[in-house]
């Protein structure tokens, strides 16, 4: 489909406009202790939501990893909070995303490498740079009665997201250039 027939269906049905469901922000340090504190500072600081920290799932004698040990932190926003870490997020790869960051089910990642390069964030000696992955998953309106724990129903495939659409929503919505 093109830009055009997809904006024309969003207008006759907006069931069938794409929204962002969530946005998950991870940094993996590696490793407990300080470091993991000092990442989960900078999470809590940057999105105004207490951190959840992750636990290795795998013992690696290699890298000195012990399964349960606290490996990274996460944060999950929902609704206007998404959006607007969303729009300081993309002022630092330029409002550009690669094709590549998309997946088939309509949603897309992409990385920092550095922290500092947010808007409104100084650099710490203290704390130092950390770098953070960003995975924002859309969905329609309507989708959530697949996955509810109370009367789920089939959703048809012609519901589903596609890659397309979610490109199309992207440079509307936030104005970012699919490259």
């Amino acid at each position: 489909m093109s830009e055009e027939e997809i904006r024309k269906m969003w207008n006759e049905n907006p069931m069938f406009k794409p929204r962002i469901e969530k946005v998950v922000v991870n940094i993996s340090v590696g490793k407990s202790g300080e470091p993991l504190e000092k990442a989960s500072k900078i999470l809590k600081d940057l999105t105004g939501q207490t951190p959840c920290k992750r636990k290795a799932k795998k013992t690696l004698r290699d890298f000195g990893i012990r399964r349960g040990e606290p490996m990274a932190c996460i944060v999950t926003l929902r609704k206007q909070k998404a959006i607007e870490f969303l729009k300081k997020v993309f002022h630092v790869i330029d409002y550009k995303l690669p094709k590549s960051c998309f997946d088939e089910h309509g949603n897309f990642a992409f990385g920092i490498k550095e922290h500092i390069e947010i808007p409104g964030v100084k650099y710490d000696p203290e704390i130092g740079i950390f770098g953070m992955d960003v995975c924002v998953s859309l969905n329609r309106p309507g989708w959530r009665v697949k996955n509810r724990q109370r009367a789920k129903a089939k959703i048809g495939s012609n519901h589903a997201l596609t890659p397309d659409e979610t490109m199309v929503f992207v440079k509307d919505a936030l104005g970012v250039e699919i490259v």
